[in-house]
């Protein structure tokens, strides 16, 4: 009896052993449930993040094309029309076979125009945060109105004002020129990338005088007159201001990690 006692009380513990080993069991099977379950949640995380920023660089891209066609319809409007007056006051001088078509301009002067005005435009808000400096002064649309009034004023006083030589004119129009740029940019930025647009856009336009696309009237400039580069540097400053309005609000370039 004795012996058949102890044995009883052996199994009996032995059972309860097993039954106070069974909880941790379970939590050691459910951790190791969750652990294997990790990799397929952080990689369906993964997949859920990506649609995100797939439209992320779509949205951005769209943004990009629309802003390039805006600047791009700007510029070439803009160039018809002063073009224009240049032209009716004879300083820009075309071949006879231009002069009947469409505002007496050649026609590859509206596509020129408005690519170089979209680079341009794209091209300053780019600098400004490449440099982690964003332009902030005077951003709104009334003050880009007043900018592209004051270019078209600008442009308009080179045809018309008439000086003792062109040194003078060139002095005042530089003068305007500065003050544009003071008045509605006042960025290092505008005006380094304005100086650079006047100085690419004289060389071109005397290799096109160079080759007899067209001529000026008077050049006293090598063949061009000495104060198309103040034209320039204020259309960069008025275009770049443009650009500048039109990035603004827009969504930020996502960046791939």
């Amino acid at each position: 009896m004795p012996r058949l006692e102890s044995c009883t009380w052996s199994c009996s513990c032995a059972a309860r052993g097993r039954h106070k080993t069974q909880p941790g069991d379970t939590a050691t099977k459910a951790g190791e449930m969750l652990s294997s379950g990790s990799p397929s949640q952080a990689s369906a995380g993964h997949g859920a993040r990506s649609p995100g920023g797939a439209g992320s660089t779509l949205n951005w891209s769209r943004h990009l094309v629309q802003r390039s066609v805006v600047l791009f319809v700007v510029g070439a409007f803009m160039a018809l029309v002063l073009n224009l007056l240049q032209v009716q006051r004879n300083v820009t001088l075309f071949p006879e076979e231009v002069i009947a078509t469409l505002f007496s301009s050649a026609w590859w002067v509206p596509p020129c125009c408005g690519t170089a005005a979209a680079v341009v435009g794209l091209l300053y808000p780019c600098i400004d945060s490449h440099l982690g400096e964003p332009h902030k002064f005077k951003r709104e649309w009334a003050s880009v109105m007043r900018c592209i009034a004051v270019f078209v004023g600008i442009n308009h006083a080179s045809a018309k004002l008439d000086f003792a030589n062109n040194v003078q004119l060139s002095l005042t129009l530089a003068a305007l020129s500065l003050g544009l740029w003071w008045t509605f940019d006042r960025s290092r930025s505008g005006l380094g990338l304005g100086i650079t647009i006047a100085f690419v856009a004289t060389l071109i336009t005397q290799f096109l005088v160079y080759n007899g696309v067209y001529q000026y009237t008077s050049p006293d400039f090598l063949y061009i007159r000495s104060w198309l580069p103040c034209i320039f540097f204020s259309g960069g400053v008025t275009v770049g201001n443009i650009g500048r309005q039109l990035a603004m609000g827009i969504p930020e370039k996502p960046h791939n990690d």
